[in-house]
């Protein structure tokens, strides 16, 4: 049996949030930049979206179906797709009815939801099932969450959703001496099987292709399948799992990104070590060979691979906490715009501008982050938040104010109702009528003897 190369890629662009001042609380509700989320949007579809779907199609076309890759597309873009470039999302419809593409299920807005409330978390999650059966006619049955976020919770609550098949990190301080090369069970939900990112080999091409620095620059076909067989020579499967943006946004087109992923499919089929597989085709074919415990969260991001990044100061904490306590007031309103704005404002990008981190990690959250520091982050996000609680208050405001006008009103029309017995029915005029009559033909029978008892009187007296 062939050993797997399982290829998977994130795409998602976030509801980028305007320039919101104290002084727009309570005045003005619109919180995005329109402008910069449509330019943005338009250049990475120009750069990426639209040439890396036709390369993947004709791949998927010159190698006979051999080729086969996943993607998990966030709610939020595919928001952005429908509104500023639409034929993205015909793109990978083109890709869906190849049947080489699996598309996985995550949160629908990039949450960091599965951190904070499970009702939210399945919520999202359902949301975007919807979704990508609504755009792409399929239905997920392998889940990504949000940045790989996963913990033996977060396992369980994905497994009690249906899923058997979940994609997360092969974080060194999990796995100690075992390999990311295989297939693991979550410890708390043994059907559920993880795989797990080679993060050496997904890197190579993410984060160090156009390095012009690093010792293996340039990095050509052959070298990169020699180190995935390198790899996994003892192994099972090699997981390559990176942002979509990484061709032709990240790495630009001129670093030949492109070129790359061109004949990468085609040196792999013809080595004939590995095979290309989906993640859902893997969990079948591979069985599990240990139970994987990780009892606090993990995730792709930055050298720590746990949620630092979006979680790992007061600033952050802070703007979290503040945007979940809105959850158990918004369960009681039936107000969309309300949820829509609540959604966006729960996007992991949001918090990851927060993040204070200046060292081994400083530049990749400095390439990522639209605003010069992170304070001035959590200043706007937090004017953004503040509206948004005046909103939320005043709904139930006025909610409570019309419950208890509805509660009310039966009380006032009680007298009416109350009145309206004396009407006569068709019903019981009828009745009426019938008890008339009858008792007319009985009165003249009752009369009848004493007529008789006088005739005789008469006859005695004529004797």
């Amino acid at each position: 049996m062939k050993k797997s190369l399982c290829l998977y890629f994130q795409v998602h662009q976030p509801a980028r949030l305007r320039l919101y001042r104290f002084f727009d609380i309570g005045k003005d509700s619109h919180y995005y930049d329109d402008f910069a989320n449509r330019t943005i949007l338009r250049r990475v579809a120009q750069k990426c979206y639209l040439p890396m779907n036709a390369l993947l199609l004709d791949l998927i076309n010159e190698n006979k179906g051999q080729f086969k890759v996943a993607f998990s597309i966030s709610g939020t873009v595919l928001e952005q797709f429908d509104r500023y470039a639409p034929e993205v999302i015909e793109s990978f419809r083109k890709l869906a009815a190849t049947g080489s593409v699996e598309f996985l299920s995550e949160t629908y807005y990039h949450s960091l939801a599965s951190l904070a409330s499970e009702a939210e978390f399945k919520h999202q999650v359902l949301k975007h099932k919807a979704a990508i059966e609504h755009y792409f006619g399929v239905t997920p049955t392998a889940f990504r969450n949000t940045e790989l976020i996963y913990s033996d919770a977060i396992g369980e609550m994905v497994y009690d959703m249906g899923f058997k098949t979940m994609l997360t990190e092969g974080a060194k301080h999990v796995l100690g001496w075992k390999s990311p090369n295989f297939i693991y069970n979550c410890a708390q939900a043994s059907g559920l099987k993880l795989l797990l990112k080679n993060s050496s080999l997904s890197d190579d091409i993410a984060f160090r292709f156009s390095d012009k620095g690093w010792q293996d620059y340039p990095l050509t076909c052959d070298k990169y399948v020699s180190w995935i067989k390198a790899s996994a020579q003892n192994d099972e499967i090699v997981n390559l799992f990176m942002d979509y943006e990484t061709f032709g946004e990240h790495q630009k087109a001129q670093s030949g990104i492109f070129d790359f992923m061109k004949y990468l499919p085609a040196t792999v089929i013809a080595d004939g070590e590995f095979e290309f597989v989906t993640p859902s085709q893997a969990s079948k074919k591979h069985r599990p060979v240990a139970e994987l415990d990780v009892p606090d969260p993990i995730s792709w991001a930055d050298e720590e691979r746990d949620v630092t990044a979006w979680l790992g100061n007061e600033l952050q904490n802070e703007a979290f906490t503040k945007l979940y306590q809105q959850t158990e007031k918004l369960g009681i309103l039936n107000d969309e715009a309300l949820w829509s704005d609540f959604g966006h404002l729960q996007e992991s990008d949001h918090f990851y501008y927060m993040c204070t981190k200046f060292f081994s990690d400083g530049a990749v959250h400095k390439y990522f982050n639209p605003y010069d520091t992170p304070y001035e982050a959590f200043i706007n996000y937090m004017n953004v938040l503040s509206d948004f609680i005046l909103r939320v208050d005043d709904a139930i405001s006025i909610s409570d104010v019309n419950f208890a006008a509805a509660k009310e009103e039966p009380v006032k029309e009680e007298p009416v109702k109350m009145a309206a017995p004396a009407k006569k029915t068709a019903a019981k005029k009828t009745a009426v009528k019938k008890a008339a009559a009858k008792a007319a033909e009985e009165k003249p029978a009752k009369k009848a003897p004493a007529k008789k008892a006088a005739a005789k009187t008469t006859a005695k007296k004529s004797k």
